[in-house]
């Protein structure tokens, strides 16, 4: 049952994890937006593309976000209950700091279990959704920018230029148009003295009304003679009507990006690892069984074979020389085989080895983000107990220098984990390895009511150890 000051701690925990869960996933989503949306931009899109975007990145990034949302959130809740005294008028009343964190350590496991439940399920659906969607975005044209003075190539099969724009680009005057749809050069040329442009069935297909123009073109009598027929007309009004499907979002099969790491589940991981492991195997029992014909275990060369060879008859003082020199140049030409063979074999078992920790690290990382949202917990929950101040300024400060860290560390062991120097597993719990027991010590502390980051606090623990040393002496 629910009592009155687990509806105090709780409401004063909601509050500010909301919002900096929410400021952290904009952080994070920033990243991609600097990286992929310049170059989507004037391709004519849609915001509706854009809108897709933004939603499936910001799943993507949540689960990563939980552990600072809940750090910044403990900080801020419990900070500023000990701000305005509220910790110690619970203690007052008998209860210990231990009950006070129960209400929130509970929320803390239901977000450890939403981040799991994102990782596996949700993150590698948005992810496929996500980069599917941004590579045909990638591949799509830009939409129709004619430049005054310059030729437009954007259509295919057709080279445009135009001597100046009005009407908001919808009329042009000086029109150029040469027609490369054969193939065969610039045998074709409409030349207009203004035109106007505009799209028909649903912008599949761009009209161009000329007017006042010339057309030419070059055509072939005969192909024997190869005689040539110079047509040229002239116009008040023509119309010319240019596909522009190339210009639309076409969207590629999303199976092909099912195999990437990031869009795949526990499951799906595991077997992709098991895969490889028995990859790794295989090319094992194919290197050791090709490489035994590289091995003669008895080198016999008969002096007839010798004479063959250098067809001539070998003195015998002359034979053993040869015979060695010729079991040498075999030996030889064997060890080079081997090691050739050998080479490619451990670099086909070295690309499997990495594709097998990179599904090992990926599925690591659902179990790993899961349990740094009860790390952060036992961080920031008794270090804003200990620091005793609320807002944005100190609590904010204080959870991002320790996110930082946290994020280095991952990183750093994540490539460590990647490159073969540390163990897969260690690599990617060396980070809640590290911060778990200084969480534990934060706790123990704040349960002692200790002043660990009052000044006065370390002037006292600077006075013990200067009389401790001067005792010695």
């Amino acid at each position: 049952m629910i009592k009155k000051i687990d509806k105090l701690v709780i409401k004063s925990f909601l509050g500010p994890f909301i919002l900096s869960f929410l400021v952290v996933v904009f952080i994070f989503l920033i990243q991609y937006l600097v990286k992929y949306f310049p170059e989507l931009v004037g391709k004519g899109l849609g915001w509706e593309v854009f809108g897709q975007l933004i939603l499936f990145f910001s799943i993507s990034v949540a689960p990563n976000a939980l552990p600072l949302g809940i750090l910044i959130g403990c900080l801020m809740s419990y900070g500023s209950l000990g701000e305005h005294f509220e910790i110690s008028a619970i203690k007052s009343a008998g209860i210990s700091l231990i009950r006070i964190l129960v209400p929130v350590f509970f929320i803390a496991l239901i977000l450890c279990v939403c981040s799991f439940f994102l990782n596996n399920n949700i993150v590698p659906y948005a992810n496929l959704k996500a980069f599917s969607l941004l590579y045909d975005a990638r591949q799509k044209k830009p939409t129709l920018d004619f430049k005054e003075g310059a030729f437009y190539n954007g259509i295919p099969g057709y080279s445009i230029k135009i001597t100046e724009k009005t009407d908001e680009g919808r009329a042009m005057r000086g029109v150029i148009i040469y027609n490369h749809t054969q193939g065969r050069g610039n045998i074709e040329v409409v030349i207009a003295d203004s035109a106007q442009m505009y799209t028909i069935m649903d912008d599949r297909y761009l009209v161009m009304k000329l007017f006042k123009g010339t057309s030419c073109s070059e055509m072939v009598e005969n192909q024997s003679s190869n005689k040539q027929q110079f047509i040229r007309n002239k116009y008040s009004t023509s119309q010319l009507v240019f596909n522009l499907e190339s210009f639309g979002l076409q969207r590629t099969q999303e199976d092909l990006f099912k195999q990437n790491k990031i869009m795949r589940n526990v499951t799906e991981l595991s077997l992709d690892a098991d895969s490889m492991t028995k990859q790794i195997d295989s090319v094992a029992k194919q290197a050791f069984a090709g490489v035994k014909p590289f091995y003669a275990f008895s080198l016999k060369i008969d002096s007839t074979v010798l004479n063959k060879k250098y067809n001539t008859r070998t003195p015998k003082y002359l034979t053993d020389t040869l015979m060695q020199a010729t079991i040498l140049q075999q030996a030889t030409n064997s060890a080079r085989g081997i090691k050739s063979y050998i080479s490619s074999q451990k670099d086909r078992q070295w690309f499997y080895k990495m594709d097998r920790s990179a599904s090992i690290i990926e599925r690591l990382r659902k179990f790993t983000m899961m349990f740094a949202c009860l790390v952060m917990f036992l961080i920031g929950a008794p270090l804003g107990a200990i620091i005793k101040k609320g807002g944005l300024g100190v609590p904010v400060l204080i959870g991002i220098s320790f996110f930082i860290t946290y994020y280095v560390l991952l990183i750093v062991f994540e490539k460590w984990a990647r490159q073969g120097i540390v163990n897969v597993t260690l690599g990617m719990w060396m980070a809640n390895l590290v911060y778990l027991p200084i969480g534990l010590f934060f706790l123990r502390q704040a349960k002692n009511d200790s002043r660990l980051l009052e000044t006065d606090y370390f002037a006292v623990l600077i006075d013990k150890l200067k009389t401790k040393f001067t005792k010695k002496k």
